[in-house]
C-alpha cells in the first residue's frame, strides 16, 4: 500500500515539476523563458540604456537558435549587425553561477553592464554578491564558460 501511494505522489510531483519548468529551456546556447532569450527584453537597450526594456514581438530576430525581441526596428538592426556586442555573456545564464562552474537561470532585473557587456545573475541578491568582485568573477566565469556551456542547468 505504501509503495503505491509513494508512486502516485512521486508521479504527481514529477508532473508538477515538469509543468513548472516547461516554460524555461536550458538546452540551447541562451537561457530562454517561454521561447524567448532575455525573458523577451531588448539586449540593445540593456547595453546602451542600461535598463531592461520589453521587446516587441514584431521586432524579433533569431540568433544562434534563440529568439530575441527588440523595442524598435533600430535596435533590431543594431543587434543584427553586431550580435556579439549585445548578446548576454554566458548565454544569459547567471554570471556568478558560471564563475562557480554551473548554469543557473536569471532574472531580467538582476543585471549589470560592464565594459559594454551584459551580465545577468540569478536575482538581485546574487547580483549584489557578484558586484563585490566583478573583475574576479568575470575572469573565473570566462575561464569556466567553455566547459559550463556544455552542461545542463541546475534547476
Amino acid at each position: 500500500m505504501n509503495r503505491i501511494v509513494g508512486r502516485i505522489v512521486s508521479r504527481r510531483a514529477s508532473a508538477l515539476l515538469a509543468s513548472m519548468l516547461a516554460s524555461q529551456v536550458w538546452a540551447g546556447e541562451f537561457f530562454e523563458v517561454d521561447g524567448l532569450a532575455l525573458h523577451g527584453y531588448d539586449p540593445v537597450a540593456y547595453v546602451e540604456a542600461e535598463r531592461p526594456t520589453a521587446g516587441d514581438p514584431a521586432q524579433a530576430f533569431t540568433y544562434k537558435g534563440s529568439k530575441f525581441l527588440f523595442a524598435s526596428a533600430e535596435n533590431r538592426a543594431k543587434f543584427a549587425a553586431a550580435p556579439e556586442k549585445y548578446a548576454p555573456q554566458f548565454g544569459g545564464f547567471c554570471a556568478l553561477g558560471t564563475a562557480n562552474g554551473y548554469k543557473v537561470a536569471t532574472e531580467p532585473d538582476a543585471f549589470k553592464v560592464v565594459g559594454g557587456k551584459l551580465y545577468l545573475n540569478y536575482n538581485r541578491k546574487v547580483l549584489d554578491l557578484w558586484s563585490k568582485d566583478m573583475p574576479g568573477y568575470i575572469a573565473k566565469a570566462n575561464e569556466n564558460w567553455p566547459a559550463v556551456s556544455k552542461t545542463a542547468a541546475k534547476q
